[in-house]
C-alpha cells in the first residue's frame, strides 16, 4: 500500500509541476508538430509514457485501484514506404481486495503488445493495422488472466489544423494458458479528440472504452465519459508531454469502477 500511494504521489507532482511551472525553451511550430506526434499513436516517433489510471469506487468495499501502465512506443523503417509501430503495456497493479479475507496484491499485470504496419508516408488519414498480443505475465493471480491472448488491432486518425481526432479498436481472444480460468474474449475501443492551442496546451479526451465479451449482458461494458488537458514542454533538452484526464464511467460491470482520474507523464524523442 505504501508503494501503491508513492506512485501516486510522485506522478500526481511530476505531471501537476509539468502543467504549471515547466515552460522549457519550445519554438511554436516545434510545439505543434510535437503536439501532434504526441497525440499520433503510429507516429514515427520514440517515446516513453509513464501512463497513472486510478480507479475511484472499486469493489464491495468502494477501494482504489491503480494501474501504472509502462508503454514504450519504438517505430521501426521496415522500406521507403512502411513503418512498424512497436506499442507494448506493462501495467503495474494495486488490486483492493475483492473477496473479504483475500486481501490486495500489487505486482505486475499481463503485458501487452501491438503491432502497427503503417503507411511512412500517409495521407489525410492516418492509419495502421496489426495483431495485438496478451501474455500472462502477472505475477499473481487476481492481476491476470493466466491466458495467451491475441486479436486484430487498427488505428486511425486525421489532423486538422489545431484537431487531432481518431480511434484505435482491437479485440483478444485467448487461445492457451490455464484451462481453469476464464476464457478471454475481450473488446477495447479508444476514440481520442485533441485540441491544440498556443504555448504547447491542449485539451483532450480520449476515455478508453471496454467490452468482456464473456460476461453476461449486465456486466459486460465499460464506458467512460469525461477528459482533461495537457502540456508539451521541455526539461532542458528533453521534450516531454504531461497531462491530466478524468472520467466518469456512465457504464460498468458490478465491483466496476465509478470513476478514474489518469495522469501522464510522456517522454518523446523527436527525430
Amino acid at each position: 500500500m505504501k508503494t501503491f500511494n508513492l506512485t501516486i504521489r510522485l506522478l500526481a507532482a511530476i505531471v501537476v509541476l509539468s502543467l504549471t511551472a515547466f515552460h522549457g525553451d519550445v519554438r511554436a511550430d516545434d510545439q505543434a508538430a510535437l503536439a501532434q506526434a504526441a497525440q499520433n499513436p503510429v507516429a514515427n516517433m520514440i517515446s516513453l509514457p509513464l501512463q497513472n489510471n486510478t480507479n475511484f469506487g472499486v469493489g464491495p468495499g468502494d477501494d482504489t485501484q491503480n494501474i501504472l501502465n509502462i508503454q514504450p512506443v519504438i517505430p521501426v523503417s521496415l522500406s521507403d514506404n512502411w513503418n512498424l509501430i512497436t506499442r507494448t503495456i506493462a501495467p503495474v497493479i494495486y488490486q483492493p481486495e475483492m473477496v473479504p479475507g483475500t486481501g490486495s496484491e500489487f505486482g505486475l499485470g499481463d503485458i501487452n503488445a501491438t503491432l502497427f504496419f503503417s503507411p511512412a508516408k500517409p495521407g489525410k488519414l492516418i492509419w495502421g493495422l496489426g495483431p495485438a498480443f496478451s501474455f500472462p505475465t502477472a505475477t499473481d493471480d487476481v492481476l491476470g488472466t493466466d491466458k495467451w491472448s491475441a486479436g486484430p488491432s487498427v488505428v486511425a486518425l486525421t489532423i486538422n489544423g489545431p484537431w487531432v481526432i481518431g480511434g484505435l479498436a482491437s479485440n483478444l481472444w485467448s487461445y492457451a494458458g490455464d484451462d481453469d480460468r476464464a476464457d478471454v474474449n475481450q473488446f477495447l475501443f479508444q476514440y481520442f479528440i485533441n485540441y491544440n492551442m498556443a504555448d504547447g496546451w491542449y485539451l483532450s479526451s480520449a476515455p478508453i472504452i471496454t467490452a468482456n465479451w464473456e460476461a453476461d449482458s449486465g456486466n459486460q461494458w465499460t464506458i467512460p465519459f469525461g477528459g482533461g488537458v495537457g502540456k508539451i514542454f521541455k526539461i532542458g533538452k528533453q521534450a516531454m508531454n504531461a497531462q491530466m484526464q478524468a472520467f466518469y464511467n456512465v457504464e460498468k460491470p458490478d465491483g466496476g469502477a465509478d470513476w478514474s482520474l489518469r495522469l501522464q507523464l510522456q517522454f518523446l524523442f523527436p527525430k
